[in-house]
């Protein structure tokens, strides 16, 4: 009996701080565009599969700083790592006083202005919320195809929708075939894209002057998503004399940590992303 209630006892500070979303329908009307997926498949909630309905998870800071960060998980543009690349990172966000989003974006199915439209649409959702969440910058952030949908979003915006930083992990940025992520591609923007397309996508080949900030990760051995992804994009940066941006390569750690503790650089990541999001609120 004592021991079930020092166990009881142990759990409940866990269940008295674990925080629970608002969760927001982005189209509650309808979107614009449609992907033509008829079927999600929610079998594994951690990994939704082919979603067509946006929905954005917001953990609003308790005493905000002013930033929020808006979070694109990643999934090959099939399906979605909600946690370790979006929801686990909420607390470890909210502690810094930041106001912290997870978007379950639209898979594109070869329509490539679905899931940009919808990271679009929660940076309206953000500044619209501006009084009650304390928030003055909205910042995108992505890993891997969610990478590649967040420095979209940072390269191809208006003045509604240009979010004020990024935050990238081991993106896909190009769609050249040389150095992309094949599923990636595909799945954006078909099987035999024109050229057009291939360099609208390709971000690195879109950064200007108006590019925000950017902090990128990357490892040196991931062979799912070439380093080269985030070197080129970090030299486009700084080409165009983009203020502020931040490359860190580890040597190792392959493809999709995310927040995860096996991860052997996370102490390094979190450290450097803290002082540069510091650094961020004072610009």
């Amino acid at each position: 009996m004592k021991k079930s209630l020092l166990f009881l006892l142990f759990l409940l500070p866990a269940a008295l701080f674990a925080q629970k979303a608002i969760e927001i329908k982005l189209w509650p009307d309808g979107a614009p565009n449609d992907n033509g997926i008829l079927q999600e498949d929610l079998t594994d909630p951690d990994y939704p599969k082919n979603t067509r309905e946006a929905i954005l998870y917001v953990y609003p800071a308790e005493k905000g700083n002013g930033l929020s960060v808006v979070a694109c998980p990643g999934g090959g543009y099939s399906i979605l790592a909600m946690h370790h690349e979006g929801t686990d990172m909420a607390a470890w966000f909210n502690s810094q006083g930041i106001t912290y989003a997870v978007l379950r974006y639209r898979m594109p199915n070869g329509h490539d202005e679905v899931p940009l439209s919808d990271v679009h649409q929660a940076i309206r959702v953000m500044r619209s919320h501006a009084d009650d969440w304390q928030v003055k910058k909205v910042g995108v952030m992505g890993a891997s195809a969610g990478g590649h949908l967040a420095s979209t979003a940072a390269t191809h915006f208006d003045a509604e929708t240009r979010p004020d930083f990024q935050i990238l992990f081991y993106p896909v940025i190009s769609m050249d075939p040389k150095i992309n992520h094949r599923g990636s591609r595909i799945n954006l923007l078909g099987q035999n894209p024109s050229a057009e397309k291939v360099r609208e996508y390709s971000n690195e080949l879109q950064v200007t002057p108006q590019t925000p900030p950017a902090f990128i990760m990357h490892s040196s051995d991931d062979t799912a998503v070439p380093v080269a992804n985030s070197l080129n994009y970090f030299q486009a940066l700084v080409n165009n004399q983009v203020p502020a941006s931040s490359l860190h390569v580890y040597p190792v750690g392959g493809h999709g940590w995310g927040y995860n503790d096996s991860f052997p650089y996370k102490r390094q990541w979190t450290g450097e992303l803290e002082k540069w999001l510091r650094e961020i609120s004072k610009l």
